[in-house]
Parts: C-alpha cells; sequence; structure tokens
C-alpha cells in the first residue's frame, strides 16, 4: 500500500498596524500590563461600532496581489460564531464568502526537492482572540491586550505532500510578510502562527492518486516555531500511516495539539465544520468597496522578495548563503544597497580599474564587504544585543571603512577594533583609526627592526624553525602584530620573516 501526505496551511500572520483591527486601541501592547489597551468595542460591550482598519486592509491587498490572487473588489466581513473564553464578543469578525483574495501560489525552494509551486485557496482579514494564561494556581486568566488585533489568515489548497514543503513554505511565507514590512513574523512571539491539516491517501506506484476523494484531516494546533511544523507534519504521517496500516484510517476530522516536550500530537476534540460557526455578515459593517484601494497598491508595490533575490544575485553577485540572510531582514539589506552605492562609485572610479578587469575586483570587494557586514559587524551587533535599525553606524561610514580595508590603509587584525569602536561613537573610519593609532604600517625599514628584534628574543623557536617547524612562522608572524598593535600587514610580515629567517 502506498500513502501520499495531503498537507494544508492555515497561516495566521498578524500585521503590525499601530490600532487594532476595529478599534483605536493600541495593537503593540501585547507586552505590557495585562488588559491596559482595551476599550468597550474591543471587548464587545453591547452597542459599540466597529470600524475596519483601512491600513490592515491597504496590507491584506498588498500580500494578495504579492501572492498573485485575485483581489475582490467588493468584500465584507462576516461574524463566525463560537464560545470560547478568549472571545469576549462570543464571536469573531472574519471572513467568510467574501474575503480579500481567492486564488495565488506562492513558490518555493524544497532543499533536497529544488523549486516547488503551493496553490492557494484565500487570504481574508480577521481580529485575534485575547491570549488565556494558565497560573500556576491552576486557574486560567484572559489578557485582551491582544484581542482585536488585526490578522491575515492565509489559506493553502491541500496541495503540500511533505513536512520540508511545509517549512519551505512557511519561511517563504514570513520572508513575503517582512518584505513588504507587513509584519515581523516571528513565530515565538505569536506575530505569524500556524494551523497544520494532515491526512493521508493512496496511491499508485507512480504516486498517483487512486480516487480524487479526500479522507478526514487532522488539524494540528499550537506550532509555533518552523522546526515545530516540521516535526509536527512528521509525527503525525506516522501515525496515520500506523492506522491505516491497522486497517483503521482516520474517520473524522479532529483537533489535535503539537505535544513540544513529548514530540507527539494528542487528541483535543472533533473539528467543527464551517456550518458550525452559523457565518452570517456582519451587521455592525456595510459591504467594502475595494476598487480604488487596489489600484493605489498596485501603484506602490515595493519589490517582491523573490525579485529581489535575483536582482542581487544578477547586480552584486552576491552569494545564494549571502542573499538568503541578507533579505530575511528588510533593514539590513536597504543598508547593504545603501553601502553598495557607495562602493560602486569608489570602484569605478579607480585608475586601475578597467572594462576588462571591473568583474575580478567588484567580486573581491563584494566578497569583502559580505564577510564583513554578515560575520564581523553582526557579531559585534549581537554583543550589544542591537540591531541594525538602531546602530550609529551608516552606510556610508561602513563603505568608507570597507574602502580602507580594501586600499590596504588599515589591516584586518585591527579592522575588527576599528569597527567595533566605530558601532559606540558613530564616527568615520578615519577618525576612529586616528584616535586608536590604527594606521597600517608601510614602513619597511621600520617592520625590519621589529621583524629582527623578534627573532633575536627567540632564537630557540628560530632554531626549530631552521629544523624543519615551519609552521612556528605563524608564531612569529604573531610576535610581529603584538609588537605593531596590530598595525603591520600579516602577509607582509611573514614574506619579511621569511626572508630574514633563512
Amino acid at each position: 500500500m502506498n500513502l501520499q501526505p495531503v498537507i494544508g496551511l492555515e497561516t495566521h500572520i498578524q500585521l503590525k498596524t499601530k490600532s487594532k483591527m476595529f478599534c483605536s486601541c493600541s495593537a503593540r501592547g501585547q507586552n505590557d500590563a495585562p488588559n491596559t489597551h482595551i476599550c468597550p468595542i474591543c471587548l464587545g460591550h453591547p452597542g459599540v461600532l466597529p470600524i475596519p482598519n483601512k491600513q490592515a486592509i491597504r496590507w491584506a491587498i498588498l500580500l494578495g496581489i504579492a501572492l498573485g490572487g485575485d483581489i475582490a473588489k467588493y468584500s465584507k466581513f462576516d461574524r463566525k460564531n463560537y464560545f470560547y473564553p478568549d472571545l469576549p464578543k462570543s464571536y469573531q469578525i472574519s471572513q467568510f464568502d467574501m474575503p480579500i483574495m481567492q486564488g495565488g501560489q506562492l513558490t518555493v525552494e524544497v532543499p533536497g526537492e529544488g523549486e516547488y509551486t503551493v496553490q492557494l485557496e484565500r487570504l481574508h482579514l480577521e481580529e485575534d482572540a485575547a491570549k488565556n494564561i494558565h497560573g500556576d494556581d491552576g486557574k486560567t486568566y484572559v489578557d485582551f491586550n491582544r484581542g482585536g488585533t488585526p490578522l491575515c489568515e492565509i489559506v493553502t489548497k491541500p496541495d503540500i505532500h511533505s513536512a520540508a514543503q511545509a517549512k519551505a513554505y512557511l519561511q517563504e511565507m514570513r520572508l513575503l510578510a517582512r518584505s513588504m514590512d507587513v509584519s515581523d513574523g516571528d513565530m515565538e512571539k505569536g506575530q505569524l502562527r500556524c494551523d497544520v491539516n494532515v491526512s493521508l491517501r493512496e496511491v499508485d506506484e507512480n504516486g498517483n492518486p487512486l480516487s480524487d476523494h479526500l479522507h478526514p484531516k487532522t488539524e494540528i494546533k499550537n506550532v509555533n516555531s518552523f522546526k515545530a511544523v516540521e516535526r509536527a507534519i512528521e509525527h503525525e504521517i506516522k501515525r496515520q500511516t500506523q492506522l491505516w496500516e491497522m486497517g483503521t484510517p482516520p474517520a473524522e476530522t479532529t483537533t489535535r495539539g503539537w505535544n513540544d516536550a513529548k514530540q507527539i500530537t494528542t487528541e483535543q476534540r472533533t473539528k467543527e465544520g464551517s456550518a458550525d460557526y452559523r457565518y452570517f455578515p456582519e451587521p455592525d459593517i456595510p459591504p467594502l468597496d475595494l476598487t480604488d484601494i487596489i489600484e493605489e497598491v498596485r501603484r506602490s508595490m515595493p519589490e517582491l522578495p523573490w525579485d529581489k533575490r535575483k536582482r542581487f544575485t544578477s547586480e552584486y553577485g552576491f552569494k545564494t548563503e549571502d542573499i538568503k540572510q541578507l533579505i530575511d531582514d528588510l533593514a539590513l539589506a536597504n543598508f547593504a544597497e545603501r553601502a553598495m552605492s557607495e562602493l560602486g562609485a569608489w570602484l569605478l572610479g579607480r585608475e586601475d580599474v578597467t572594462e576588462e578587469n571591473v568583474e575580478e575586483h567588484r567580486k573581491k570587494l563584494n566578497k569583502l564587504f559580505c564577510s564583513w557586514l554578515l560575520n564581523k559587524l553582526i557579531g559585534l551587533l549581537a554583543e550589544r544585543k542591537i540591531d541594525v535599525r538602531i546602530m550609529k553606524l551608516t552606510p556610508e561610514n561602513f563603505a568608507e571603512f570597507i574602502v580602507m580595508l580594501a586600499e590596504g590603509k588599515i589591516s584586518g587584525t585591527k579592522g575588527l577594533e576599528v569597527l567595533s569602536s566605530m558601532l559606540d561613537s558613530g564616527s568615520d573610519p578615519e577618525h576612529v583609526m586616528t584616535d586608536l593609532g590604527a594606521t597600517r604600517m608601510d614602513d619597511m625599514i621600520a617592520l625590519g627592526t621589529i621583524v629582527d628584534t623578534v627573532i633575536e628574543e627567540n632564537q630557540s623557536e628560530v632554531e626549530r624553525y631552521k629544523a624543519g617547524e615551519t609552521k612556528l612562522l605563524q608564531f612569529f608572524v604573531g610576535q610581529v602584530m603584538k609588537a605593531t598593535q596590530g598595525n603591520a600587514d600579516a602577509s607582509t610580515s611573514a614574506k619579511v620573516l621569511k626572508d630574514k629567517l633563512k
């Protein structure tokens, strides 16, 4: 018996609007004291009138256009009725039969599988529920600060067939949300949440389904990381496969929770159908005419992440892994582009750069740039617990710093100290280099004198080197760098040492 996983994802993206979906309460107070960002509207008091957040609607349309779906010129909100402590109205304002977008697709790169296109069912807006907090005293408390925050729910068709595809899809969806600057998409903070639907079906030896009929699915909730999504799907596929092999495949649609500590899914309840929610049009919100907003959003579409990925490859020649790190953070990508613009102008202005060798020079410069940006600078930011958005270092000063490294005005050893000081002070590299005395030593006579001193003070190591322990050359280079406080060029020092040690 050949079984194929059939997987669908329901992704909730928390939009980072200033106010909530239907009232003026702050949508950014989830880390503040409980129940301090609430009002009669988001608490569902009788007689209040919800007013849709225009920015949330714009951003939903933006995502819909990016995903290539059919954007509705006319849409409406509906009431989704169910009773739960985190829903004060006993209904959620959502969208049912007239969502913002229908159709669409997202192409992803799946490790080991190549490109795969996931077909989408719909995209709609809704308000978030409040947050249940389970206390140590055995009681459950409800914080309504999150209640009413705008959510954009994107539902795939049952079009995914592996855990790797599901993970790649979620990562690309988060990248899209970040690139469009509509959400930070942090799963650990609940800004991107995912419900996973899994079932199995029989296929022939070529992988073709034996029937178009889909078996009852299992919905997995409480999945809050990419790794958890991957493991939950793998576990559920294994669990359901065992049921099929015993002749007892799932007979009804159920909801299960993901227990991350035990790495298993646990049954919660029988899954409701759409009829159980008793949808009907929200009577307090008129239908929406989105015609003008759609055209306005189309005219202001930012660059899509997959287009940026291609451009970074063709325009800058960055490596695939470097591009992935860059475009995952919109602020970092923008910083890199501004700095590269400065470097490009400097490169073309050099007398030794010609049409014949410009690409060779550009390749070396880009490699140097990425190494210092993605390794050294990111490391220094992590030490300070800050990010590129709030650091004092400007793209122009960073580009000037890279130029100094490329021209040999500063040694790589001293460069980290200079960059660290630039981060702390916000000064340009020329001033920092002067203050630290970090100018590279180019006086060959002075360097030769220092090398002579190092050799004189380490005669036992000299004898061992001459006896064949050539790896001691690095020891001597280290002594020279120490004597020059890192201002000597390591490769030049090594050459002088080799000549003198002969």
